[in-house]
């Protein structure tokens, strides 16, 4: 039985490109290459910001900023507000 050689230069061609498409995808899946280092906390002390929930009026003083996430409270995002330096309540 005689196969021609187009048929093989092909299937060759077609394992490549799915061996290749394979690989791409488990690197991408795998995270390689993504940097997993966090930032150094950053002291915000004297700006006095604040999260606060607007369903219920909790409010939470940040004093440092990582890589900030905005919390949920009574289900909904908390709000950032930053107050003058000395002023209290809402």
């Amino acid at each position: 039985m005689f196969v021609s050689p187009w048929i093989l230069v092909g299937a060759v061609a077609v394992a490549v490109v799915i061996g290749w498409l394979g690989i791409t995808a488990l690197r991408a899946v795998s995270g390689v290459g993504v940097d997993h280092t966090s930032p150094e906390p950053e002291d915000v002390d004297e700006l006095e910001v604040y999260l606060v929930c607007h369903e219920c009026g909790t409010e939470f003083r940040v004093t440092r900023i990582g890589e900030l996430q905005i919390p949920r409270h009574c289900g909904e995002p908390m709000s950032v507000v930053r107050r003058p330096a000395g002023a209290t309540g809402t």
